[in-house]
């Protein structure tokens, strides 16, 4: 039995926005929002990275059209005493699905955490 840091991306939809800073303001509170009110206050949650085609430099995971956002959010969760990498990516994504439903969610890596002595 291990311990895992389970990283995870999901896709926020956020209706009425113009800019988008404003976007991913929104998207990170709500998803903070549901989150804590499921208990899960030990989810980090923050806005996800994506490379430029052109370049490959990072930058924020938003893209406004029509007054709507879509704004990529990472999301990072420990699991202790799992079974191994796939056990602990089956717990992270149930648990933080069953806060977010309806939020497309997929995990993107998977961290074996060292034990302390």
């Amino acid at each position: 039995m291990g311990n895992y840091l389970v990283a995870m991306e999901a896709a926020w939809l956020v209706r009425d926005v113009e800019a988008v800073d404003d976007a991913i303001g929104v998207a990170v509170s709500e998803a903070g929002k549901r989150l804590n009110a499921a208990n899960m206050e030990y989810v980090e949650v923050e806005v996800g990275a994506t490379g430029c085609p052109a370049c490959g430099e990072p930058f924020d995971s938003a893209f406004v059209a029509a007054d709507t956002a879509l704004v990529g959010l990472a999301l990072e969760m420990e699991v202790f005493n799992a079974e191994g990498e796939e056990h602990a990516s089956r717990i992270a994504k149930s648990e933080v699905g069953g806060a977010l439903r309806d939020v497309p969610l997929s995990v993107v890596e998977v961290f074996e955490v060292p034990e302390d002595e």
